[in-house]
């Protein structure tokens, strides 16, 4: 008989308040299982400050030490266990002996348009996303626009974690749930599976101007730490041996501690094909971090290769210290806010960055008078680049500074 599937993913209360929840996995093993266990556990709006990774190649063994990353986020932790058993490898038994399943690859999922109107007010925006963060909703795409009249007409581009939306029921709930949340602001709200050719119009201007282009996205890691930094976050190190290990390759990483920087690590290691044997990941209280990872390449052999090592290690480096983009630039007469989130070669991104970008507007009390979501192809990579037009009479400069380290800070969860 196989694992039980209630076995295959633990999640315990801690005893005393204040102390983080557990959270236990042991199923087959796959490249990039990590990364998307991270993801996912980033989505819940939770923070793993502890972790330890096992794996014979073929069964892992995975415990996450995890807390919340603010107290409004209420964890549901019966559909986290859902989603995390979800995206674990299927495993079956022949005599007793586990073995993977072959993995199928599901089909894209649907994307709807949700359409909407509403009075605007301050907060709008990020109020929208969180409903739709708390219902799976995942936006892929957005283009949000604020007419003369002070009415704001919303598309969003969406796709149902719970694979539903196509359903009455849960059309009308989730346009419920935004009437709720925007009270008597709201106009109208419309659902429809989107049109192909409609979804490519709205993807976002393919045009980025040339110099912040070469800003943003540059490879070179800089000599100035990103604003609103803890000052202790210089201190980055990154290095690998081989001759600890007769079969691996040993990383270590010594940083400061950012939200979510254990998928940061993750992802890069997946967009590598680089496998993970043992690792383990601790932060302490100043927030400084310790990763030791055994890691090995796709062929079963340690990373022996200088410049592979080299190139592996600068990304990671790049990763950890600048894991998100932020810069604002002046559009016009107003200011622009531009964010720019890696996608992993599979094609997903971070998870929750506008939520984090609206909600620091909405603490910095700032006006969002345009919003835009599009993916663009840079330096041989893919980013999803978010475009927020400001609309406020405050001088240039200082919104720039205020808005970038404000903006900063919530992404990357310093206080």
């Amino acid at each position: 008989m196989g694992i039980p599937s209630d076995d295959v993913v633990l999640i315990s209360q801690p005893e005393k308040f204040g102390d983080p929840s557990v959270i236990t996995i042991n199923c087959p093993d796959k490249t990039g299982l990590g990364c998307d266990l991270c993801r996912i556990i980033l989505f819940f709006g939770l923070s793993i400050v502890k972790g330890d990774v096992s794996t014979d190649g073929k069964w892992c063994y995975i415990v996450f030490w995890v807390v919340g990353r603010e107290e409004s986020w209420t964890p549901r932790w019966s559909l986290l266990k859902k989603r995390l058993l979800g995206a674990c490898p299927s495993c079956s038994s022949a005599s007793g002996i586990f073995y993977y399943g072959r993995e199928v690859q599901p089909k894209p999922p649907d994307v709807f348009l949700l359409k909407f109107a509403c009075i605007d007010r301050m907060g709008l925006l990020h109020d929208v996303t969180r409903v739709l963060c708390e219902l799976e909703l995942t936006i892929r795409r957005v283009k949000v626009s604020t007419t003369p009249d002070g009415r704001v007409i919303d598309l969003f581009f969406i796709t149902d974690t719970r694979e539903l939306l196509h359903t009455k029921k849960r059309q009308d709930e989730t346009c419920e749930q935004l009437r709720v949340a925007l009270e008597d602001s709201m106009i109208y709200c419309e659902i429809e599976l989107a049109r192909s050719e409609l979804a490519m119009c709205l993807q976002g201007s393919s045009f980025l101007p040339p110099a912040v282009t070469e800003e943003m996205f540059s490879l070179e890691l800089p000599e100035e730490p990103p604003v609103g930094s803890p000052t202790m976050s210089s201190s980055l190190s990154v290095t690998m041996d081989n001759s600890l290990s007769p079969a691996h390759t040993l990383i270590q990483i010594l940083c400061q501690d950012h939200k979510g920087l254990l998928y940061d690590i993750m992802r890069t290691l997946k967009d590598y094909n680089i496998q993970i044997s043992y690792g383990r990941f601790s932060a302490n209280q100043s927030g400084n971090c310790e990763v030791d990872l055994f890691v090995m390449q796709a062929d079963g052999k340690k990373i022996v290769d200088t410049n592979k090592r080299k190139a592996l290690c600068d990304r990671l480096r790049m990763e950890l210290f600048r894991p998100l983009r932020v810069t604002v630039i002046r559009r016009g007469p107003d200011p622009e806010l531009l964010v720019a989130n890696p996608v992993e070669l599979s094609g997903k991104g971070r998870p929750l960055v506008f939520y984090d970008i609206t909600l620091a507007l909405k603490m910095l009390n700032t006006c969002i008078f345009s919003a835009e979501i599009g993916r663009h192809v840079i330096g041989g990579r893919e980013w999803e680049v978010y475009r927020i037009l400001l609309n406020d009479g405050n001088e240039y400069l200082a919104d720039k500074n205020k808005i970038e380290e404000g903006v900063t800070k919530m992404l990357m969860g310093w206080e």
